[in-house]
């Protein structure tokens, strides 16, 4: 007797083998119909793990031949959706290979949001070839050809995609460990090395979008040839997708390139790959972010520091990053010394706290800096603000005994989210990065780490994933995640407990009974890069930044030359206020200036004439084209100082005049 735990808690028995599809219809046949793949769990599984609730997905035909816990998966889970994806990467290249025989496949996995493939073909893909693709695809989902897995030897496989001319394919599988067992999935007369699981026919395969064509290296190699991705998108249902693609058209919209352009921001070029040249505006920006973190550290006890940029490897050596982290680090050469750029900012904290002896009543000591940093990415990666090579954060190190370990934590949390709020952030989602494969430091001490942090945010009332597996090399983390004007994530805080770097280094404080000990350390930072902060900023406003952020307040434009001196008039009493104003006195149309200047996104218009001049006010516009009507400049002044001060957009103080 087989006995199936079910999630409810019940159990079905059965007296022979059955499989995943077996049992999903012994519970109806909606869910037989949509199951899509099974989450098995055997005793054996779960000695394994520290729960016993993990795991394994298997397809529909897997056969359950002991007791074992059992969830059906279906397209609503988010493994469904994930499968659903990974398929219809198989699809596609089944449709590449019904149209282009002569087209190698290689490698096709699941991303965020959909798939990719890569294949090596003799000519450049078109939009239009994507149109044929697409269909081809709809096509071979719409015969619902059931898709088998098949286990295969090693030599067989070899030669199999050799005779057929998939010479990556073989490649792939000549990497493969010799103990690792070799599994195909098969649909009509297409068929692929994969691990699995699929959808049990290509019929469940129903929305999809194929995106664009990109070049990749073979292996991400750069020394290798340049094969051809395919990107795509799959969804459980058309409105998801729809939803999705409209957030796509939005997005570019808001691309933070376009608009740094658009704007006058920042610029890029090809002498300084991975770095930013920014604009007298988008330094604007940038200061307004630095003065504002600059209060929440001498409001919230942090002693600004500023350690130096480039250290000797011999402290990168002891603090682990040389042997973790080297590859990713730029170097340079003095007198016979090798020294590291630093990528982080923590080695040199710990010297600062090093410098002299501390008592156990000092702690904690809270260190913050405007750290810039420089991180040798691939040049594939860079992107905008968001992947850069030189970078700066809002850097900070706790140094504190374990005891106050959690305190600190939860009191990080809290600040963190008035700061986001402040820039108009209300949804935060919190996980917690646990150990590595690759970390230093005992398990012992691991443990104690991952339990501070969890219980921090349980103390604060915050709900958290954890990530196993994803936490530094040297410490867990929780990570910080915002969700912008149009739904998408983004991970900027962070919060991580150490206890190894500040004992490699020699750390230390004097206890209450006199004895030296080592003290925790946590690395953390609330924006992240701020160049990558600043991207997601004008990503989320569209480039309409809020008055308290906006490199510009105010236009002041004339309706013909006769006023300009009152127009520079009002300029000087705005600036004399501390606003950032400029007149525009050009020898044009009113209409003209006021659109031109709308284009720039600025909070406010102010538009002046005869019957300004003559009364003392001025006609005032806000941003999105509203027209507030004329007022004295006192109060326009007064106005704008409020917007600054409770940082409101203009919209908002629209809604409440």
């Amino acid at each position: 007797m087989i006995n199936i735990s079910l999630p409810d808690g019940s159990i079905r028995q059965f007296d022979q083998p059955v499989t995943v599809y077996d049992v999903a219809e012994s519970i109806g046949s909606g869910l037989a119909k949509a199951a899509i793949a099974g989450k098995v769990s055997t005793i054996s599984d779960q000695e394994t793990t520290s729960t016993g609730t993990e795991g394994r997905l298997v397809d529909t035909s897997y056969l359950i031949e002991q007791d074992t816990a059992l969830s059906i998966i279906t397209a609503k889970d988010k493994e469904g959706l994930e499968i659903i994806r990974h398929s219809t990467a198989h699809l596609m290249a089944y449709a590449v290979q019904e149209l282009y025989p002569d087209a190698q496949v290689t490698i096709g996995p699941v991303i965020e949001n959909g798939f990719y493939y890569d294949f090596a073909y003799k000519r450049p893909f078109t939009p239009e070839d994507l149109e044929k693709i697409e269909q081809k695809m709809h096509e071979l989902a719409k015969k619902d050809e059931v898709v088998t897995r098949e286990v295969w030897d090693r030599p067989d496989a070899i030669k199999f995609f050799k005779e057929i001319g998939e010479d990556y394919k073989a490649e792939i599988i000549e990497s493969i460990p010799e103990n690792e067992q070799l599994t195909m999935y098969r649909e009509g007369d297409f068929i692929d090395l994969c691990r699995g699981p699929h959808v049990p026919s290509t019929g469940k395969l129903k929305v999809f979008k194929l995106m664009k064509v990109a070049g990749a290296y073979w292996r991400g190699d750069s020394s290798n040839e340049m094969l051809q991705r395919i990107y795509g998108t799959a969804w459980a249902t058309k409105q998801e997708q729809d939803q999705y693609l409209t957030m796509l058209e939005e997005a570019e919209k808001r691309d933070h390139r376009k608009l740094g352009r658009e704007l006058d921001l920042f610029h890029f070029q090809e002498e300084a790959p991975g770095l930013i040249f920014w604009h007298p505006k988008g330094w604007q920006i940038w200061q307004q972010v630095e003065q504002y973190m600059r209060s929440v550290y001498v409001n919230n006890g942090y002693q600004e520091i500023k350690a130096p940029q480039i250290l000797d490897i011999s402290l990168w050596k002891k603090t682990g990053h040389w042997d973790n982290y080297q590859d990713n680090m730029f170097t340079t050469e003095s007198e016979n010394r090798v020294y590291g750029l630093k990528p982080m900012n923590c080695p040199g904290h710990v010297q600062i706290f090093n410098s002299g002896l501390h008592s156990y009543r000092e702690l904690p000591i809270r260190y913050g800096e405007f750290g810039q940093c420089h991180r040798n990415e691939p040049s594939g990666s860079l992107h905008g603000l968001m992947r850069v090579r030189g970078f700066t954060q809002d850097d900070g190190h706790i140094f504190c005994t374990e005891d106050q370990l959690q305190e600190e934590c939860a009191k990080f949390t809290e600040l963190l989210q008035r700061v986001y709020k402040d820039f108009g952030f209300t949804e935060v989602l919190y996980k917690v990065a646990t150990r590595p494969e690759k970390r230093i430091g005992s398990d012992e001490v691991w443990d104690k780490s991952e339990a501070a942090l969890m219980e921090s945010l349980e103390k604060s009332g915050c709900v958290y994933e954890v990530s196993p597996g994803e936490g530094a090399f040297y410490g867990p983390k929780i990570e910080y995640t915002l969700k912008d004007a149009i739904g998408r994530h983004w991970q900027c805080g962070t919060i991580q407990v150490d206890f190894s770097m500040p004992e490699r280094l020699g750390a230390e404080y004097v206890a209450a009974d006199d004895t030296r000990k080592t003290p925790v350390m946590l690395h953390r930072a609330i924006l992240g890069s701020f160049e990558r902060f600043i991207g997601m900023l004008i990503e989320d406003y569209a480039g309409a930044m809020p008055p308290w952020l906006a490199p510009e307040h105010v236009k002041v434009c004339t309706i013909s030359g006769q006023f300009d001196d009152y127009a520079l008039d009002v300029v000087k009493r705005l600036k004399e206020k501390g606003f950032r104003a400029s007149a525009d006195i050009r020898n044009e149309k009113i209409n003209r200036k006021v659109r031109e200047n709308a284009m720039q996104k600025l909070p406010y218009i102010l538009v002046v004439g005869e019957k300004e001049r003559q009364d003392g006010t001025v006609s005032v516009r806000a941003r999105g084209n509203h027209n507030l009507g004329v007022m004295p400049v006192e109060d326009f002044i007064q106005r704008l100082a409020d917007d600054i001060a409770l940082k409101r957009d203009v919209t908002v103080a629209k809604a409440e005049s």
